[in-house]
């Protein structure tokens, strides 16, 4: 055993308080001399002294040390490598898993040069609880990172993870890279606001929730993001960027059909994806989004065309109440149009109200007829006939806006008249369609 000085003990078994264990180690020789605090409690299988440190620590550390951290122990071990950083440094220190009694513990080993450049303190430490305190700490903070990157309803990413992504994109845009290649499919929610205005918000967050899956489900290769109440974002990547129409198709496929039997969310949808000359991620969503409010105006119009053709009808004639009301609008309306044929129809009743300058020029029957739509079909030229119905179904669901179309007309001597139409929806209060009319005005020129 080395001779040292009792003062040397006194310090050694000091520090040993604060450690598991402190060796003593001479360089040269690799004898070595442990203490600790409490030598009972030791492992028995562990040397309190011997004569080769650095090589009975290796044929330990197999049977010590955790798998994963057995290579950095064993270069740490190794004389050469040892001697070599604490000659740099004066001393260094390691954190590693230890294993005993089938128990996981992690130490913290110091390692100290001596004044006389000829022997090495070794300082075992359990920082067991310090290191697991650590570990809940980092997984706390990343878990709080995560969910603010998180959409709490959904669970999908949020506006704040769409950002930092873009914000990599764009450094990757920057630098010219050839291999930036990917899509953005913007996603909108229909009629959001009218479900929590009329039936609440808590079915509001189950429309947003179904949504967000039916969406994740499409895609599930590529990272979804929702940026707002009723917006997704979709960034395509891998084999949903190569499928991407196809798979926009399935998606407008499951919301029509949605929208068709109310099952399910309607959602609205555009693509678009990177070009050359794009500078900006921003370029591609732009994009994306006009051609999803396209979608979105479509998806509506088809509602409102399918909803006129739902709506309820009576065969019962026109009440006089109603009647009334339809002369007094289509007054109004001769007030107001200088000049050019006047119509108006109560739709509930398909009952109209003509010019009676349009009679006599065309040769209509009456200024009063039920389902005139029929009938004055019947003066409209033939390779003009699909124009016109594709017209008025443009005007049907345009929810009031007033829309121009032209097409041609057989007056009442056989000629054929260029005519030049502008045709309205009036909903009721309620917001449901309720007169259908228009000023025709012959093209003369």
């Amino acid at each position: 055993m080395l001779q040292e000085p009792e003062a040397f003990n006194q310090i050694a078994f000091s520090l040993a308080r604060h450690y598991e264990c402190v060796y003593y180690v001479d360089i040269e020789t690799g004898h070595y001399v442990a203490f600790t605090e409490d030598a009972e409690a030791a492992d028995p299988e562990l040397p309190r002294e011997g004569n080769d440190f650095f090589g009975d620590c290796t044929r330990n550390a197999e049977k010590y040390i955790h798998p994963s951290d057995l290579a950095n122990v064993l270069e740490t071990y190794d004389r050469e490598n040892m001697v070599n950083k604490l000659s740099c440094d004066g001393e260094y220190t390691i954190v590693y898993r230890s294993i005993a009694g089938g128990k996981v513990i992690y130490m913290r080993q110091v390692e100290i040069m001596c004044k006389d450049g000829k022997h090495i303190v070794c300082c075992l430490e359990n920082v067991d609880a310090e290191m697991r305190e650590k570990e809940e700490q980092l997984l706390n903070l990343r878990s709080a990172e995560r969910m603010a990157r998180r959409d709490k309803l959904t669970g999908v990413k949020n506006s704040n993870a769409f950002k930092e992504f873009t914000d990599q994109l764009d450094k990757k845009i920057a630098s010219g890279s050839e291999d930036v290649k990917f899509g953005i499919i913007m996603c909108d929610i229909n009629d959001l606001k009218l479900i929590n205005d009329t039936i609440g918000h808590h079915f509001g967050d189950e429309a947003i929730q179904a949504t967000s899956r039916l969406i994740c489900k499409m895609f599930h290769h590529s990272p979804v993001f929702r940026v707002g109440g009723d917006e997704f974002i979709v960034v395509l990547r891998g084999n949903d960027y190569e499928n991407r129409d196809y798979l926009l198709e399935r998606l407008r496929e499951e919301s029509d059909s949605n929208r068709r039997t109310s099952s399910g969310p309607v959602v609205a949808s555009g693509i678009a994806v990177f070009e050359e000359g794009d500078e900006k991620t921003a370029d591609v969503v732009n994009r994306a989004d006009q051609l999803m409010y396209e979608n979105k105006s479509e998806l509506k119009s088809r509602k409102t065309l399918e909803r006129i053709r739902n709506m309820e009808r009576t065969d019962t004639p026109i009440p006089e109440e109603r009647k009334r009301l339809l002369d007094a609008k289509f007054g109004a309306m001769l007030t107001v149009a200088g000049g050019g044929y006047v119509f108006l129809n109560d739709m509930k009743y398909d009952y109209s109200r003509w010019a009676i300058s349009l009679l006599h020029d065309f040769g209509l029957e009456s200024e009063y007829m039920y389902h005139a739509d029929k009938v004055w079909q019947e003066y409209i030229h033939p390779d003009d006939l699909e124009v016109y119905k594709d017209a008025v179904n443009d005007v049907l669901c345009g929810n009031a806006e007033v829309k121009p179309f032209k097409y041609r007309a057989r007056k009442k001597d056989g000629s054929y008249a260029l005519l030049y139409t502008r045709g309205f929806v009036l909903n009721d209060a309620d917001g449901n369609p309720e007169y259908f009319g228009g000023i025709i005005i012959e093209d003369r020129d």
